[in-house]
């Protein structure tokens, strides 16, 4: 297999940071579009697929995710040229068939525990795709929680099985809104090789 190379690592990690501030520079839908269809090929559990996203821009979407914001991140995100609800649809079995044809959704079948589990975690690994895809695509990123889960799911997701996980802020980040970097864990502190 072959890798990527350093200027590649640094945009998506090294040098990606959270961004508060934005640009007033417009997204474009089609670079959205790029950007799913860059992330929908991160695996997850037998091809399950769960995430869900709205992308939040017009001037309606924005007031209607305004009362769901926490104080903190209302202005960084009404702000921002937009904001991505990425969530999770309790109902990905129904699409088992297509994404799964070895057995389709049966495993699934009355087993809501293991529904909610498997569409939480796969969905929260496609969100982490997604904001890799974002930055190899040139956009900046603020992924957060500080929200109302129950009124944003009231607001984009009423009469649906999908349930919002987090934010992501997108757009082109002004970097004089940066904090100052935060430490990480040196891999003797958070891992160990048995």
């Amino acid at each position: 297999m072959s890798t990527i190379d350093d200027k590649s690592l640094d945009v998506i990690f090294r040098n990606a940071r959270t961004h508060n501030g934005w640009q007033n520079k417009p997204v474009d839908d089609q670079l959205l579009m790029r950007v799913y269809d860059l992330a929908k090929w991160g695996p997850t559990s037998s091809n399950c697929c769960p995430m869900r996203i709205v992308f939040v821009k017009s001037p309606a979407a924005k007031e209607k995710l305004k009362p769901c914001m926490a104080a903190g991140n209302l202005e960084k995100t009404m702000a921002a040229p937009a904001t991505a609800i990425i969530a999770y649809d309790l109902d990905f079995p129904a699409k088992m068939g297509k994404l799964w044809p070895h057995g389709g959704g049966k495993m699934f079948e009355g087993k809501g525990e293991l529904i909610q589990s498997t569409a939480f975690r796969n969905g929260s690994l496609e969100g982490a795709y997604f904001i890799v895809a974002a930055r190899s695509l040139g956009l900046d990123c603020g992924p957060m929680s500080g929200f109302d889960n129950a009124k944003v799911d009231e607001a984009f997701f009423a009469g649906t099985k999908i349930k919002s996980n987090f934010l992501c802020n997108l757009g082109y980040g002004d970097a004089s809104k940066l904090y100052p970097r935060g430490p990480r864990l040196e891999f003797s502190e958070a891992c160990r090789v048995e």
